[in-house]
């Protein structure tokens, strides 16, 4: 048994932390769940009392949200240098850019999604702000590349190139070269496309189990 639990469903954000365990090249142990009673079950909602996934237990630690389980095994795991060091000038931007995806990115992109009323009259209270500034924010500093802290890849890169593709694959963001070019190069990486290719797996699986 390993040391680490992965709690996913493949249709899930579960796809960005098995990215980032498959940069990690670390063994994990996965428990696979399926949305409905099975994420409700007391024993699940002593990990996550939200009842979703994904969800990591990592010896007697537990942690929930992406881009916190991103930032927790990058820092636990310095060695692969998924992080820059804490002293360095890049660290700042690691952070910023975890939390815009995990913020004002999501807020924005999910208020586009379900026609949420951002305007004149409340932009000022909504953390995101408009979507049109969180698109140009992105497509400046991702212009400058190769990375979105520089010359590093990093597990902030995992979640912006994550963010990205589903968005623009949703229609809630407009596919843009600079977009494209950056998360073609990140799916090009050889942890992306086993993380991929071992949810696309599992879905299928999933799928042939309940029919």
């Amino acid at each position: 048994m390993s040391e680490l639990t992965f709690y996913t469903n493949p249709m899930s954000r579960g796809r960005v932390v098995r990215w980032m365990l498959e940069e990690l090249a670390i063994p994990y142990d996965l428990k696979v769940m399926a949305f409905g009673p099975g994420m409700k079950t007391p024993e699940y909602l002593a990990i996550n009392p939200m009842g979703k996934v994904p969800a990591i237990r990592h010896g007697d630690m537990v942690v929930t949200e992406v881009a916190a389980i991103c930032a927790y095994l990058a820092d636990r795991f310095p060695e692969k240098q998924l992080a820059p060091a804490v002293n360095s000038p890049e660290r700042g931007p690691y952070y910023r850019w975890l939390f815009f995806m995990a913020g004002p990115f999501e807020m924005a992109t999910s208020a586009k999604a379900y026609d949420w009323r951002i305007d004149d009259d409340n932009v000022q209270a909504v953390g995101s702000g408009r979507l049109d500034d969180v698109i140009q924010t992105l497509e400046q500093t991702l212009a400058k590349g190769p990375y979105i802290c520089g010359e590093q890849f990093t597990a902030a890169d995992v979640l912006v190139s994550s963010y990205l593709w589903w968005e623009m694959m949703q229609k809630n963001l407009p596919s843009r070269q600079v977009f494209q070019d950056y998360v073609n190069h990140m799916e090009s990486r050889p942890a992306a496309k086993r993380a991929n290719q071992l949810d696309d797996e599992l879905a299928e699986q999933m799928n042939v189990a309940t029919a």
